[in-house]
């Protein structure tokens, strides 16, 4: 294991001088194995807690789990938490152990975690301790289990989320038992608060094996998002679409930028189609308005999940819009005033995502975005006026010249619609004859 951070050797080296043994432990190891650069690190000690703070007493400590047995060290600006030894209690609340006993035992403290590519430790002499063959799980790219997966889905329901979501970022295998429990346990996601499973989530759209996983562990997620529930293998008996609706929003979001944001748009961008379903008297399918109700739903659904509002506001934007058809240049600056030039080019990669995933064959929108794009870009290019505050008048001038009140705001907005549509020139003087010329 290279390029190990120096304050976590500096940790390492002050309990093991001190008379402990001292690893890092978990992810960290995980994605070193797996020849990634950890975000954080974790070590697990021997020391009690009170012990720990005395190896580090020359340091700035935190008793930021101290009921567990964790400290927090700051080591040149680097916070590292050292965590004694433990064996854990029950899980009442399938989340967290009612009570933890410090152990002497490192294989102890390993049989508690997860998973066995997240059980592995190693000292600072690079040496790893691998009780449960994390390592032979990693090599065979498998999520497995510590032990009996029921009683480890059972302790802490999220590990069925964290299981799919590891899948997914690494394009791992769930094996077979866990896989099985995952299943039969998933209704107890229902007890986790709403922000874990968000988080989950969001790292979840984000993995490169997505697509594999929401159309295998649908299940899972319909527990937490119920409304996607008829979207699954609902036939679409459209000549654009090849695939079911929750086929197509699966395929979307694994064909969308790696971008939060976005893979959550496409999640939800047709989430609404099902109620909106007609067929027409040839047979083929129709979903009248699935936009519009689509970005209601989705914003009840992202709330439940207790996502930002600056999130909520962009995604149910975002899909308002996905199927909007662009045959001018002035729609093009028209949508572009209403959701703003850094969100409409977030739109083209909505639509692009949509697009390819609809069928193999279908890829006139990709040509069409072409174009939306290269117009889009002209008109920012040409600083086109887009806003009431772009345009070459203001309300000082309109009341300057006798106008007053709600009708100087009446007349800017008619100002820009007429501008977006190039029915008038952004120039004072033109701005000025209008006004005169609708308001005799």
């Amino acid at each position: 294991m290279k390029n190990i951070p120096e304050q976590v050797h500096t940790a390492l080296k002050m309990l093991s001088d001190a008379g402990f043994e001292a690893h890092i432990v978990g992810g960290c190891v995980r994605d070193y194995l797996l020849g990634r650069t950890p975000d954080d690190y974790d070590i697990t000690t021997n020391a009690l807690p009170e012990q720990t703070r005395e190896v580090f007493r020359d340091f700035r400590c935190i008793d930021v789990g101290i009921k567990h047995g964790t400290i927090a060290a700051i080591i040149n600006g680097m916070q590292l938490e050292i965590t004694t030894y433990r064996i854990d209690g029950s899980y009442k609340d399938k989340r967290h152990p009612e009570s933890v006993s410090f152990s002497t035992n490192l294989e102890d403290d390993l049989s508690r975690r997860d998973f066995t590519i997240n059980a592995m430790a190693c000292d600072s002499s690079r040496q790893i301790t691998d009780c449960f063959e994390g390592k032979k799980d990693l090599e065979n790219k498998t999520i497995r289990c510590v032990g009996d997966a029921s009683v480890r889905f059972d302790e802490d329901a999220l590990r069925i989320m964290r299981a799919i979501r590891f899948a997914s970022q690494l394009g791992f295998t769930i094996e077979p038992e866990t896989e099985k429990n995952i299943f039969s346990l998933k209704s107890t996601l229902s007890m986790i608060s709403a922000e874990r499973l968000r988080t989950e989530l969001d790292k979840l759209l984000c993995g490169k094996a997505v697509y594999d996983i929401l159309t295998k562990y649908h299940q899972v997620l319909s527990v937490f998002i119920p409304e996607i529930t008829e979207t699954v293998g609902f036939d679409q008996h459209s000549t654009y679409h090849s695939y079911t609706v929750w086929d197509h929003m699966a395929r979307s979001v694994m064909n969308a930028p790696c971008d939060r944001t976005i893979r959550l748009t496409m999640l939800l961008h047709d989430i609404s189609k099902p109620e909106c379903f007609f067929l027409d008297k040839k047979g083929k399918g129709h979903f009248k308005g699935h936009p519009e109700k689509g970005a209601k739903k989705a914003e009840i659904i992202l709330r439940r999940l207790k996502y930002d509002t600056k999130t909520i506001k962009t995604v149910t934007t975002l899909i308002k819009y996905h199927d909007h058809e662009f045959r001018s240049r002035q729609d093009i600056k028209k949508v572009m005033s209403m959701i703003g030039a850094e969100l409409f080019f977030t739109l083209i990669d909505v639509q692009y995502a949509d697009g390819v995933s609809k069928k193999e064959q279908y890829t006139s929108p990709i040509n069409d975005l072409t174009w939306v794009k290269e117009q889009a870009e002209d008109i920012l290019r040409k600083h086109e006026c887009l806003s009431i505050r772009e345009l070459d008048i203001n309300g000082n001038q309109l009341e300057a010249e006798g106008y007053s009140g709600a009708q100087i705001g009446i007349l800017l907005k008619s100002m820009l619609d007429a501008v977006l549509e190039d029915k008038l020139n952004n120039s004072c003087s033109e701005l000025l004859e209008y006004a005169k010329r609708i308001t005799k």
